[in-house]
């Protein structure tokens, strides 16, 4: 699909997973992009979806985040500085897709974001001094934070994701043994 300001196109892995590249003007100043304009997206996203509420999260070299994710959130997601590797995994039990990830190189130099539904979750991690990780988030009703999310361990040998590290720096919530 292509719309006036962005490329959209979906996952190969999981199709409810979309992929959003905004055009690029270049000059020689450097260039401008539109990251997001509500009129265009709804032209693709779920009528009822509404983004409320921007968080960005900057982190050094070898940091793992994730996984994390709820039952309610739509998540866009972008690298606004720097480089991450992002995984999405789909947690839905009735899905033909359950337990399957997809990863996605991200970089402030690509301006690729990811539209990732409720029901999954998702993780990244930095491969630059540091990076700066952008995320839109549309839900009803109040903000899940930390404590009311679902948290699966980076290293969960179900899901056997190819992460680019072996030991990476995590938060204790991340530390899980699988």
């Amino acid at each position: 699909m292509s719309y006036k300001d962005f490329e959209i196109t979906k996952s190969d892995i999981i199709p409810d997973v979309l992929i959003i590249k905004p055009s690029v003007f270049w000059e020689e100043r450097g260039n401008i992009f539109t990251s997001y304009n509500k009129e265009s997206y709804k032209e693709f996203l779920p009528k009822e979806l509404d983004f409320i509420h921007d968080k960005f999260a900057e982190s050094k070299y070898n940091v793992l985040r994730g996984l994390h994710g709820d039952n309610k959130t739509w998540k866009l997601v972008s690298c606004a500085f720097g480089e991450i590797y992002e995984v999405v995994v789909d947690m839905r039990p009735e899905s033909p897709t359950y337990l399957k990830w997809d990863a996605f190189e991200l970089r402030s130099q690509n301006y690729k974001q990811v539209l990732i539904p409720p029901r999954f979750v998702n993780g990244y991690y930095v491969k630059t001094e540091k990076a700066l990780f952008h995320y839109k988030l549309a839900y009803e009703g109040q903000y899940i934070d930390a404590d009311e999310q679902m948290t699966v361990a980076w290293n969960d040998k179900r899901l056997n994701i190819n992460w680019p590290c072996t030991d990476p720096i995590l938060q204790e919530r991340d530390n899980l043994k699988k």
